[in-house]
């Protein structure tokens, strides 16, 4: 059953596998009729589980209850093997309680054993160890013995209770209504006994200690040994099991490691179903998150690809992912970094320094890629950035710009040192130049291009701080007679957003957002500190 069971794991595994190559559209190498790449972990992984087992022994330590004693070699429970204990070993168990039978159905409660020193204690539920005592005479039939030290030889009385006031302490679990049962040491002078009395039992071996026979100090327990070596001498100091070699003439101890039994095998493959079910699922999962991954990314590569042939006439250079490492230096010098990506400084081949932006391939869906390159493209103004070139590669994406050393507006307008402090006449310069800019990109070009995103951030200054606008990843373009700007979601940064890009309750978005941006951003150039700033 087991073998069966490892078999539909495996069926299930190729399957679930075979759903994984449709759904990802491509072929997983198999050598030798197993999986090599993603089927053979997976087989594994599956496989682990019903095979866990493997390493379980039949003979497994066991216990009566979940608070029972641990049962191990030279015991075993009566449903283990024969081999798994010694002949006459054999406990079962009553409930939670486990149980130790002795010849002629002398029956005992097990309360504790101990291996180390080889004692099994015992007791009797009735309160009465000694009528189980009573049925066996002697223990030489069995492997358990009393330990030397303790035993004695004693005699039985039966004593009717007529007139009885004797010296002697009656045993009150073997008397009756009409008699008593006293037990006398054979090596004690038996006085103030009447005639009458009954020798029952005469010079039986049995233990000497007073309250195995004494009602008064009586503790229900009795303790036997035996001789037999245990496992830990031989096998558990290996770190393996014992059982009992199978065709030898003697009785003899070997260490194995075993196969399962077929209850444990089938408690293992069952936790194998129950971790693997969520294991497949989550294999699953991930599968169809890598294909939606790589359906969206095709579809955006193949979506670049089309633009760039409608667009090749606007002739910006295109360069290759390995052009754009030689560019960079392998991207040593690094400006500065943004939400779309990462800023490098680099030097074309005619000596014409270029800020490099790489573009990060988790972020959007090709969208800022395409309008840089089909907004900056196609104008030319003094105070609008100008594109350099663009990389399309694979997933790799990037877009050259002309460097302008002296940065951002940013710096200038929110730097504590006073030394950074423009001047009035330059404020007003920059104030200008990004105004013609706006302007521009409203009235100047075929179709209206609102920038969505006008902030000190987004003004670069080249060495003769004359103001160019960047960064037109959320730029969108509308007809001049068009007043009115469908729009899904909100642009924008915040504290240069207008109120109506980001709810509708405000009005309807326009050009004039554009000029919102403007107004805040003039704002911040004369106060000389960020409009945002939280401490307000």
């Amino acid at each position: 059953m087991r073998s069966g069971f490892l078999v539909f794991l495996r069926f299930l595994a190729v399957a679930a596998i075979g759903e994984l190559e449709a759904l990802l559209g491509v072929k997983m190498v198999r050598k030798g009729g197993s999986f090599t790449i993603l089927g053979a972990p997976f087989l594994l992984m599956l496989s682990f589980f019903a095979e866990v087992g493997a390493d379980q022994i039949e003979c497994e330590e066991s216990k009566c209850g979940d608070h029972g004693m641990a049962i191990r070699f030279p015991f075993r429970l009566k449903d283990q093997p024969n081999h798994c204990g010694y002949p006459g070993f054999e406990l079962s168990c009553s409930g939670s309680d486990t149980v130790l039978e002795l010849p002629v159905s002398a029956k005992f409660f097990v309360r504790h054993i101990d291996y180390k020193s080889q004692t099994i204690e015992v007791y009797d539920p009735s309160d009465c160890p000694v009528r189980e005592l009573l049925k066996i005479h002697n223990l030489s039939t069995s492997p358990f013995h009393f330990p030397q030290h303790v035993v004695g030889n004693y005699s039985f009385f039966n004593c009717s209770k007529e007139g009885a006031d004797y010296y002697y302490e009656s045993l009150r679990c073997l008397s009756g209504p009409s008699y008593q049962i006293y037990v006398i040491s054979s090596d004690t002078a038996v006085v103030d006994l009447p005639t009458n009395c009954l020798n029952k039992y005469a010079d039986l071996a049995l233990p000497c200690d007073d309250y195995y026979m004494s009602t008064y100090n009586y503790n229900n327990k009795l303790r036997l040994s035996w001789l037999k070596p245990n496992c830990g001498q031989y096998c558990e100091a290996k770190g393996k099991r014992c059982r009992l070699k199978s065709n030898a003439t003697e009785i003899e101890i070997e260490c194995y490691r075993p196969k399962p039994s077929k209850g444990e095998s089938m408690k293992f493959v069952a936790i194998g179903v129950t971790l693997g079910v969520p294991v497949l699922a989550l294999l699953l999962v991930l599968a169809y998150r890598a294909y939606s991954s790589n359906k969206q990314e095709k579809e955006t590569k193949q979506r670049i690809e089309s633009f760039l042939q409608d667009y090749r006439a606007l002739k910006p250079s295109r360069y290759s992912y390995a052009d754009i490492k030689h560019i960079t230096s392998q991207f040593n010098d690094k400006l500065g970094e943004g939400a779309f990506g990462t800023v490098f400084k680099g030097k074309l081949s005619n000596d014409l320094f270029v800020a490099v932006k790489i573009l990060n391939s988790s972020k959007g869906n090709g969208e800022e890629f395409i309008n840089e390159i089909g907004i900056i493209g196609r104008i030319h103004h003094v105070n609008v950035v100008r594109l350099a070139g663009y990389c399309a590669d694979g997933v790799r994406r990037a877009l050259i710009y002309e460097f302008l050393p002296n940065g951002s507006l940013q710096q200038y307008i929110t730097s504590p040192d006073a030394g950074h402090f423009l001047g009035w006449k330059n404020l007003q310069h920059i104030a200008l130049g990004v105004a013609k800019g706006i302007e521009y990109l409203h009235q100047g070009c075929d179709q209206r291009i609102l920038h969505f995103d006008i902030k000190p951030h987004n003004v670069l200054l080249d060495h003769n701080f004359t103001p160019k606008i960047s960064d037109f990843g959320l730029a969108k373009l509308c007809s001049k007679d068009q007043s009115i700007v469908s729009m899904t979601t909100a642009r924008g940064t915040m504290g240069y957003i207008a109120p109506e890009v980001f709810s509708r309750n405000f009005g309807n978005v326009s050009y004039k957002s554009d000029v919102y941006s403007f107004g805040m951003l003039l704002l911040e150039m004369v106060g000389g500190r960020k409009i945002t700033d939280e401490t307000e």
